[in-house]
């Protein structure tokens, strides 16, 4: 009998002596198998089709979900408990079962006294639903036929079952999105291993969760991994890392750790599983499909077949790939889709909703990828904007306008970096390209708070922020803008508004007259004829420096 056959009739097999653990206490599969049919009898009494289902306990939460299956009716998995996300499940469900107060309007349903007797499940029937972002930016309702999970727990089995065999499962994701839906619940409970319904928090506690003498598997995040403990090493049999790239810099302290690399697994709620790779050392980092999946590359997309997939045809991902020897390579994504902190945010939805403030104009959203995975925004403040920021700050603005966002995006993915701007950094062709906006995010770049035309050229109002790192050792308790600064930021303003192509050749006529420092607010005056870009500093206190910096032809 394969894992998905299993599944589909779980409630009539055998109990397994030890089904899971909350923390040390065993769960037998009799206990189980009760608790599952005492939610199918409360779900199969009420008079509606679809339930939400929002439980922290991953066996409460299996009982919860099989006992819905079950009765026959639907399952919805809500991923967060944000503002939004609770209206929107309000909106589509009849019912809500967990431990977190329903949306406004909906009964909780909780279990019956005694248990409803099982039946084998039907699984072409459409009865998950799990919210994920789409390209419009709203969240989308994604469903599921159960043949496509029982399918894909199947396909785990194959690739990953071999190595510790009746290992405990544990997890430091949750069971309500799709990767620790079927990592961390159904995979276990179709292969006889027992899972700890405590999510793991932090690493330390991996010996406390673990059963004395037991193998462990662990099902963890790209960011979990990205800070692991300063330990010499963890007892695990089996890594798992999935939900978002998982960054080359983590590798080192994985194989220290654990003595092997994670088992990477590529795929998305709306593919399911896809491929994996498990970069030890030596082996290839290309991806290979997992079983029963197709590719192929198309028009540098990725395109698959999969019984994973509602379609059994060929179907276009949302990643750009590559076709190598053995397998193929991600290049990236093709839609507006990013991953922060392992929460997809759709990048459209959260420019709407900046767009919608009235202390917005214009802006880009720039996803960056240092000092960690975060979300960078590019604005032009309004007039009521720029009144915020200059009375109270540039952090006061944007306080503003993250304020506005807690209803569209969890707080561990708000953006965290801004940069305001006059007018939107775009190219010699007019286009605000990815690597213009990202040019904004270095933190030596000077904040440019107006740009106004001159006869001679531009003037550009700089706002010299004292955590510049120009001012670190530059003099310590006097600190000042060294010249060599003054000329690199002239450098850098005269190529960007002018766009200047030549080589920097020679200097001429400079002058430096009164010093710059922290906290003032200086005129960059640029003007450009050929070969040479004129620039001056100058502010309310009068004249800073000035000069010519000389330029080969391009």
């Amino acid at each position: 009998m394969t894992p998905a056959q299993r599944l589909a009739a779980l409630s009539g097999l055998p109990p397994p002596a030890i089904v899971g653990w909350r923390r040390r206490e065993a769960v037998t599969g009799a206990d189980f198998l009760a608790e599952i049919g005492r939610w199918q009898a409360a779900f199969a009494a009420h008079p509606g089709q679809r339930f939400g289902l929002f439980f922290q306990d991953g066996l409460s939460f299996a009982a919860a979900l099989l006992g819905v299956w079950q009765a026959g009716k639907q399952a919805w998995l809500p991923g967060d408990q944000t503002p939004a996300s609770r209206q929107a499940l309000g909106a589509c469900v009849d019912g809500f079962a967990g431990d977190v107060a329903p949306p406004e309007g909906l009964p909780l349903v909780v279990p019956a006294a005694a248990p409803a007797p099982a039946g084998p499940l039907d699984t072409e029937a459409r009865q998950l639903v799990v919210f994920t972002s789409g390209s419009t930016g709203q969240p989308q309702a994604l469903t599921k036929r159960l043949r496509q999970l029982f399918d894909e727990v199947t396909a785990l089995e194959q690739a990953f079952g071999a190595s510790a065999p009746g290992a405990v499962v544990l997890a430091s994701v949750s069971h309500q999105h799709v990767y620790g839906l079927l990592f961390r619940v159904l995979w276990p409970l179709a292969t006889g291993r027992p899972l700890q319904a405590q999510q793991l928090v932090v690493l330390e506690d991996l010996a406390e969760l673990t059963p004395p003498g037991a193998q462990a598997i662990l099902v963890a995040s790209p960011a979990h991994l990205g800070r692991l403990p300063r330990v010499d090493k963890l007892r695990v049999d089996q890594v798992f890392s999935s939900g978002a790239p998982l960054l080359d810099a983590a590798l080192p302290d994985c194989l220290r750790v654990f003595g092997r690399a994670p088992i990477e697994v590529y795929g998305s709620s709306e593919t399911g599983g896809v491929a994996w790779r498990q970069r030890n050392p030596g082996a290839p980092a290309h991806w290979q499909a997992l079983p029963g999946v197709e590719w192929r590359v198309e028009d540098d997309a990725l395109w698959l077949r999969s019984p994973h997939l509602d379609d059994a045809g060929w179907t276009p991902s949302a990643d750009r790939a590559a076709a190598v020897a053995g397998g193929f390579e991600l290049r990236g994504r093709a839609d507006r889709i990013v991953k922060i902190a392992e929460k997809r945010v759709s990048l459209t939805a959260v420019e709407a909703a900046l767009r919608a403030s009235p202390l917005i104009a214009e802006l880009r959203l720039v996803p960056l990828t240092e000092p960690r995975e975060q979300l960078g925004v590019v604005a032009v403040p309004s007039e009521a904007g720029w009144r915020l920021h200059d009375a109270q700050g540039r952090r006061a603005l944007a306080e503003a306008l993250r304020a506005g966002l807690a209803d569209v995006v969890e707080r561990v993915a708000l953006p965290r970096r801004f940069r305001f701007l006059p007018e939107l950094p775009v190219n010699a062709q007019g286009k605000s390209t990815q690597a213009r906006l990202l040019a904004e995010f270095d933190p030596r770049r000077p904040a440019l708070r107006a740009i106004q035309a001159s006869d001679a050229g531009l003037d550009l109002t700089l706002l010299i922020d004292a955590a510049l790192p120009q001012f670190d050792g530059h003099f310590p308790g006097h600190p000042i803008l060294a010249g060599v600064v003054q000329i690199e930021w002239a450098e850098l303003f005269g190529r960007e508004r002018f766009g200047i192509d030549g080589e920097f050749a020679g200097m001429e006529a400079l002058k430096f007259q009164r010093v710059i420092a922290p906290g003032q607010r200086v005129t960059l005056s640029l003007s450009w004829t050929a070969g040479k870009l004129g620039f001056r500093y100058h502010s309310e206190q009068g004249p800073h420096a000035s000069g010519k910096l000389l330029f080969t032809a391009p």
